[in-house]
């Protein structure tokens, strides 16, 4: 058997606002709760489970999403629909830009607990390819 992420969890001060906030954007839906968490769950199964983090510090985490093109053009109109700043940078120096690296688009933008999203339409080093 080769090796694959099932799941991860996110910590959020609200897991089910949390869910559907990630959810809508990528124009997927948020589950019905299972036990402490609310999850999504992305194309090639990989479920991202929203957990309340009560009154708990949220540390910042990062998540990546590979997407087509027209994901990427929906995601993105959804983006500037909700009125969230948009960076081409991970580092968001460069806010209300995209980047163009490797022929693709891509986009970061943050979440209602501070976790870093970025989509992206190529993989990093692939060159366009």
């Amino acid at each position: 058997m080769s090796v694959e992420l099932n799941h991860t969890i996110i910590f959020a001060r609200d897991n089910r606002a949390s869910a559907e906030f990630l959810a809508g954007i990528l124009g997927l839906k948020a589950g019905a709760q299972w036990g402490p968490f609310v999850p999504v769950q992305t194309g090639n199964g990989v479920t991202l489970d929203f957990a309340s983090a009560g009154t708990e510090k949220i540390s910042a985490q990062h998540y990546a999403f590979l997407v087509s093109e027209e994901e990427f053009t929906a995601s993105f109109d959804r983006i500037r629909q909700a009125g969230l700043t948009y960076y081409a940078d991970p580092g968001l120096k460069k806010p209300g830009e995209i980047n163009r690296n490797d022929g693709g688009r891509g986009v970061y933008f943050l979440d209602p607990d501070g976790h870093g999203m970025e989509l992206i339409t190529r993989p990093y080093g692939s060159g366009g390819q």
